[in-house]
């Protein structure tokens, strides 16, 4: 999962990227990056590690211009090595810049393609410089110096039409402007917003409405499945269908878990969607669990509170903040290595005793992927005195792996794949699991914007929307995700932060 964003306007853009990644750092943590054009020239700067950490005064100075784009990364798959942090850019036919949020399922027959067709090389692991690439080459088919709207939008077509998955993307065209895309199933969110100044019109692309919100941009819609919208140096905009048989499908998971609360993801309130979880969650468990005489019910910081608090409302039971979370600990359930997840645990949560002693507690979390941290806070809140301890997870049983841009583990790593929920219910320790139902999960977001009919839903169910995945595919994705490969990636990123460290400090 990645963060991107975009934005041509009449004064400089350095901080407003800056500002723009900063709220969008929950979406990734490993690596930050922006590059912007200034006198027909790039400039680049991109790093791992946090944007507060990646970009220094001297940086900032650097990325002048008044048109930019930015990301912020999570790795699917691949290395974690600080040359694959976005974005990344060719100088041919143009010099051509991207950032992306997804993942390409059909990347490693694009990379053939590539070589095939256009001698095109791809010097890294990440399916995003694929795709770079893949616009670069359909741009060069145009044969023009300078490119018009259509012939944007005739490249991109092409591109929909090679390109398989979930994609966002912003690219930035030297001596054009900027063009954002998003796939033909809206898999992957993407907005864009207007600010009117005294020298005209600007305009910003973002993942998440929140975004345009903190540069004072006014949102103005969302990028709709299939469509491209091509921005002029000079501030004209131009929008087109670039695809056939669209479809708008987006990512339920970035509902439950991943997008902010205050952001609006194609119409759809992300802390009312979760409000709504609460309700029916909450109404399933009076409906199942009368029978269990619950006495307070207990959020998993932070994204299952909104959920929490509408169950205690249902239930009329007491909600208190149970746990104290420090905020500087990473994702867990993204972390190589079943030790140092239950390590982080600990320091990533904190119990309030008093708020567990004699009690027979309701702890919700928005889901559970591999079981381990949900384990770890069932152990803690009977060490902080419970008496009994219920588990109810905002999201059904994640049972299989995400192949459009979510970091899940493995499937064998997941806690329900192959498993019923008694198993599941013993394996973390609990007196007892409840999950939301798939149906009523697609009711309570659906609940705010009933003309989207369709969500992905793979993680659950198993079904891939894009309709090429196959037990090979999975297979592969596997070997890529699982937790020796995920640790030799986290050593490879170590020693390239230590590498960037030194660089830094010989810097100064």
């Amino acid at each position: 999962m990645c963060g991107i964003v975009g934005i041509v306007a009449t004064s400089p853009v350095n901080q407003a990227l800056y500002d723009g990644l900063t709220v969008l750092q929950h979406r990734g943590q490993d690596a930050a990056g922006i590059i912007t054009i200034d006198n027909n020239t790039f400039s680049l700067r991109k790093a791992n590690g946090l944007v507060k950490d990646v970009f220094h005064t001297r940086h900032m100075k650097r990325l002048q211009g008044n048109i930019g784009i930015g990301h912020v990364r999570y790795p699917t798959a691949g290395s974690s090595s600080s040359a694959e942090a976005q974005p990344f850019y060719v100088n041919s036919p143009f010099g051509i810049a991207l950032a992306h949020n997804g993942n390409l399922t059909n990347a490693e027959a694009l990379k053939e393609l590539l070589f095939s067709q256009a001698r095109r090389h791809v010097n890294t692991t990440s399916d995003s410089e694929i795709l770079l690439n893949i616009l670069a080459h359909q741009l060069c088919k145009s044969g023009k110096l300078k490119l018009e709207a259509e012939d944007m939008f005739s490249a991109i077509s092409n591109v929909n039409e090679l390109v398989v998955g979930g994609y966002a993307s912003i690219a930035m065209i030297i001596g054009h402007g900027i063009v954002a895309f998003r796939d033909p199933k809206g898999i992957r969110p993407l907005v864009y917003g207007k600010r009117e100044t005294e020298s005209g019109t600007e305009y910003m692309f973002a993942s998440e409405s929140v975004a345009l919100k903190a540069d004072g941009f006014e949102f103005v819609r969302d990028v709709a499945p299939g469509e491209a919208i091509y921005v002029t140096e000079d501030g004209q905009l131009f929008s087109q269908m670039c695809a056939v048989n669209t479809q708008h499908a987006p990512c339920i998971f970035e509902f439950v878990y991943f997008a902010r609360p205050d952001s609006v993801i194609d119409n759809m309130s992300v802390y009312a969607t979760r409000v709504n979880m609460g309700t029916k969650l909450g109404e399933k468990i009076a409906r199942e669990w009368a029978d269990k005489d619950i006495d307070v019910v207990i959020p998993i910081p932070e994204t299952s509170c909104d959920v929490a608090l509408e169950i205690a409302t249902v239930l009329d039971k007491p909600y208190r903040q149970g746990f104290v979370k420090n905020r500087y600990i990473g994702r867990t359930f993204i972390m190589p290595g079943q030790e140092m997840r239950k390590k982080s645990v600990r320091r990533k949560l904190n119990a309030i005793d008093r708020e567990f002693e004699g009690k027979n507690v309701l702890l919700v979390d928005d889901s559970i992927v591999r079981g381990t941290t949900s384990a770890q806070i069932v152990e803690m809140a009977r060490e902080a005195g419970a008496k009994n301890v219920y588990f109810a997870s905002a999201a059904p049983e994640v049972r299989f792996p995400n192949v459009y841009g979510i970091d899940m583990p493995s499937a064998a790593e997941l806690i329900a794949h192959g498993r019923e929920v008694d198993d599941i219910n013993q394996s973390i320790g609990s007196d007892g699991l409840i999950y939301q139902s798939i149906e009523d999960l697609i009711a309570a977001v659906r609940q705010e914007n009933p003309e989207v009919t369709e969500f992905e839903t793979s993680v659950f169910d198993g079904q891939y929307i894009t309709g090429d995945i196959d037990q090979e595919y999975l297979n592969r994705i596997d070997a890529l995700r699982n937790d020796s490969a995920k640790s030799t990636r986290e050593q490879a990123m170590s020693a390239s932060l230590e590498l960037h460290n030194q660089e830094e400090s010989e810097g100064e």
